[in-house]
């Protein structure tokens, strides 16, 4: 049921040979993503800046993702294997210069000292390290992030006054936000047992931050939220502020984002796991991470409402399967919980991210239908009713995640002006069937987080995901409300997460301005550039655009910091 909303591709070239030379995707260039950064620019340039920049903007936008694919004469297999490289926009007084720097991991020293990739890392087999035995390897499960890939590589975040760069895995890195330079390495599984931790903490208007991580007892892995308080050093103690038992102890689920709303934190376990036994013999065998994923195509998604104030589990809720990095938002209206959500069928889309694929995706009929993700509405009753008589019907939900399930007609979703449902199965479960938000991919997405996160919103903006699209390098605001967008796009420009920045005087949600950062396709690979959009309209007020001394990959995520 849920597939019928993620579109299937009906493009007519899919279903015909490719010829030589021919492009099935011309106006997506992949080599955005496979160029890498030669030279880092430390000290900061001065761009060409067109149209007008507000002038009330003044602070840094900082970038993180791949910077660097190879070492001497290896390569890395994956872009999420690639060095991390920080990226600066210091904007002030409508004036904006640029910066970039590699973060100073030990996976980056070690390789670079070596000139070859000497630590395995996500999609990556290493050469074998001769200092490495075999029981260093073993004895390194004990102690998450000393032996393995440290690469951070995903995203920026504020700890109080500090800021960090960080992917997954237990270790971030603290960095100074003006030069970039690196200047602490943190291990979290040190700190407070994290042997994984969510790559988007939820910042919280009163310097709270909240995120999700996983650790493991005697019992099991369970997924926890830290809760760390406000005050200097911040990130140096937190308490738990609830937990949850994994579905399966030897297949934990994957997560890279959750929700938060006023009164529950929200996970979405899907039924992308990561196999316990085949991590640890892929940690010994010096194997990559990406082989112990593991899809149970066969089993539901589950929603869990775990209560902020107890922590305890408070309700779950299922759905077809699905595959998801980002959660939009979530909030809480008239005995609901909404959950927008960026979905997928399956991970495909994470194979569509080797180097391999990413060279060959012009001539592969399959690689946008892999990429093909849409941002759907689940809406799930705090509260259900059930219909006065229990009449059931046979649909395609699973029975204890396999078998046909029979559930009541009556639809338990009562709010107004949505197509989102929930049934009460004969097993008294509840199985949810969402809404599509926009017929469009939608990626890293943002909103108006001070003032709507976790609340009812009505904006979010984002990034194309469909490589088929006229022009891939799109940036897209949805009204959630009247389901309905607008775009801005340029030719063979491909900009990143868009931003949102609120104006000083605002009068409503949207008002303000979007930023993000650009690179060029086709061979244009020293250009790099800050765009500044109206979030009203998307229309362009100003830009600066950079040309760097080396190439400039595309970046992932980042965070805006105001100039105190």
């Amino acid at each position: 049921m849920l597939k019928k909303l993620i579109c299937d591709i009906k493009d007519k070239k899919e279903r015909c040979p490719v010829k030589p030379g021919e492009e099935l995707y011309p106006n997506c260039d992949a080599s955005i993503w496979t160029r890498s950064c030669e030279k880092e620019v430390i000290e900061p340039i001065q761009g060409r800046t067109t149209g007008s920049i507000p002038k009330w903007i003044n602070g840094s936008l900082l970038r993180n993702g791949p910077g660097n694919l190879k070492f001497g004469q290896t390569s890395f297999k994956h872009l999420f294997d690639a060095s991390a490289l920080l990226h600066r926009f210091a904007i002030r007084n409508g004036d904006v210069t640029y910066q970039c720097r590699f973060i100073e991991t030990n996976s980056y020293n070690r390789n670079r000292a070596a000139q070859r990739i000497v630590v395995t890392e996500f999609g990556t087999k290493a050469v074998p390290d001769p200092c490495q035995s075999i029981f260093t390897r073993v004895a390194s499960i004990f102690h998450p992030g000393e032996v393995g890939s440290d690469n951070a590589m995903i995203t920026v975040y504020p700890f109080g006054d500090d800021l960090f760069a960080f992917t997954e895995t237990p270790v971030m890195f603290r960095f100074d936000a003006e030069s970039l330079a690196t200047l602490e390495r943190v291990n979290m599984f040190d700190r407070f047992g994290i042997v994984h931790h969510s790559s988007h903490p939820h910042v919280m208007s009163d310097g709270r931050i909240f995120n999700l991580g996983m650790t493991v007892s005697g019992t099991g892995p369970k997924y926890t939220i830290l809760e760390f308080s406000p005050g200097r050093r911040q990130w140096e103690s937190a308490k738990v502020a609830a937990t949850q038992a994994t579905r399966w102890k030897f297949h934990p689920g994957y997560m890279h984002t959750f929700g938060m709303s006023e009164n529950y934190f929200v996970l979405v376990e899907q039924p992308l796991s990561v196999s316990v036994r085949s991590m640890l013999v892929a940690h010994v065998k010096n194997e990559p991470m990406m082989a112990s994923f593991k899809w149970f195509q066969e089993h539901n998604t589950h929603i869990y409402l775990l209560d902020r104030k107890t922590g305890s589990l408070k309700f779950t809720f299922h759905s077809d399967p699905f595959f998801f990095l980002h959660v939009i938002n979530t909030f809480e209206k008239e005995d609901h919980l909404i959950l927008d959500i960026c979905c997928y069928n399956d991970p495909s889309m994470l194979n569509c991210m080797y180097i391999d694929s990413l060279q060959q995706m012009q001539s592969n009929p399959d690689y946008a239908k892999m990429f093909r993700g849409r941002p759907l509405r689940f809406i799930l009753p705090l509260n259900p009713v059930k219909s006065p008589c229990q009449s059931f019907m046979t649909k395609a939900f699973r029975k204890n995640d396999r078998n046909e399930l029979k559930f009541d007609k009556y639809n338990l979703v009562t709010l107004p002006n949505t197509a989102a449902k929930a049934f009460l199965a004969e097993n008294q479960k509840i199985y949810c069937l969402p809404e599509l938000l926009c017929d469009l991919g939608c990626e890293t997405p943002r909103i108006n987080y001070e003032k709507y996160g976790g609340k009812e919103y009505r904006y979010f903006y984002a990034i194309s995901s469909d490589v088929d699209a006229d022009n891939p390098g799109t940036i897209i605001k949805v009204d959630v409300m009247s389901k309905t967008r607008i775009t801005w796009c340029e030719d063979n420009c491909y900009p990143s997460e868009p931003i949102f920045l609120e104006s000083p005087d605002a009068k409503s949600e949207d008002d303000g301005v979007v930023i993000a950062s650009l690179v060029w396709g086709k061979g244009d690979e020293n250009h790099v550039g800050l765009i500044v959009l109206c979030a009203k309209t998307l229309e362009e007020l100003g830009r600066s655009e950079f040309f760097t001394p080396s190439p400039v990959p595309k970046c992932l995520h980042g965070w805006f910091t105001p100039q105190k």
